[in-house]
């Protein structure tokens, strides 16, 4: 049941990243800067499956997943503040929290081989505060990226829960051992969709506008 989830949930993000890329050049750096992540994550998948296919260890490639994550959608987030103060927030917020990861690999290198929760929580926890910036800024702004950020809200909040409550119930039955990553899988469909359908939202409004770029920013 996980993996055809988790299959599900790669056809949507091949998809997504061919919509993203078909549009990248008559849209704004915001669009450019999802696509670019959107294109990572998916060589990431990629080579986590041959990984896995091939029986190898690909744990050490959630390090890179969540870390390149957090970059990018913070360079994507800070685009879409609307004034100094708010990017100023999320380059500070940004720094700390990769100095902090920095700190803890190099007190622990250990980590690098497993699941660090504290990775998990820490790089969500802050892109999930960029969202809700941008949130707010929608309530009296031209609603660009609403369901991509909604998105994004969802899928990092909710997975970060179900990781951190997922381990504690693991460790009191093992029959439980395969529920966070099948919710997991679920909860990154329900992401990819919601991408899925902005951009499909996207198209319609060129139909109207002609070549008009959908973030100028």
């Amino acid at each position: 049941m996980n993996e055809l989830l988790a299959n599900i949930g790669y056809f949507f993000l091949l998809v997504n990243l061919i919509l993203l890329l078909k549009g990248f050049s008559v849209n704004g750096k915001a669009f450019k800067i999802f696509a670019f992540y959107t294109l990572v994550i998916c060589v990431i998948q990629i080579f986590s499956n041959v990984f896995y296919y091939r029986h190898l260890n690909n744990l050490f490639l959630s390090h890179f997943y969540l870390i390149l994550q957090f970059i990018l959608l913070s360079f994507f987030y800070h685009n879409l503040m609307i004034n100094q103060k708010q990017k100023q927030v999320v380059w500070i917020f940004t720094l700390l929290g990769l100095l902090a990861l920095s700190i803890q690999y190099a007190i622990n290198p250990e980590l690098f081989k497993i699941f660090n929760y504290f990775e998990i929580f820490l790089t969500s926890f802050l892109i999930t505060i960029y969202a809700t910036f941008h949130f707010y800024n929608l309530l009296n702004e031209k609603k660009q990226f609403y369901y991509i950020n909604m998105g994004v809200f969802i899928y990092l909040f909710a997975s970060t829960v179900l990781f951190l409550a997922g381990n504690l119930v693991t460790k009191l039955s093992s029959k439980y051992n395969t529920l966070p990553w099948t919710l997991n899988s679920f909860l990154y469909i329900v992401y990819q969709i919601f991408i899925f359908y902005e951009l499909q939202l996207l198209v319609l409004q060129k139909k109207k506008s002609g070549n008009e770029s959908y973030s100028g920013k």
